[in-house]
């Protein structure tokens, strides 16, 4: 409105680059991309992509796979479990992933 400061914003100046769950979606996208390249199904994951809901949530899109792909994540999914990669594992917090992500080379 003309009586409005000119630096205020309203919601059609939102960005997602304002958003804190951008940053996360982001950032888990990308340490799971690494981790699918190091098991070797960076080509069988073709939708994966960070998102935002209408919320501002963030949200990390895995998309469609085939069964053979599907039945080799769940193999490894099984080995991490067998390898002490425990259900109650305490999720990493955006900065924490971010922290690791960036000390990698």
């Amino acid at each position: 409105m003309p009586t409005d400061p000119p630096d205020s914003r309203d919601a059609a100046a939102w960005s997602p680059l304002d958003s804190d769950g951008w940053y996360a979606a982001r950032n888990a996208t990308t340490a799971l991309r690494d981790a699918l390249v190091n098991a070797g199904l960076e080509k069988d994951f073709p939708y994966l992509r960070a998102e935002l809901n209408a919320f501002g949530h963030g949200l990390v899109e895995l998309g469609r796979v085939s069964p053979g792909t599907a039945e080799r994540l769940a193999e490894l999914l099984r080995l991490a479990l067998d390898h002490g990669f425990a259900r109650d594992h305490e999720e990493p917090t955006s900065p924490t992933t971010i922290e690791e992500h960036q000390g990698r080379t």
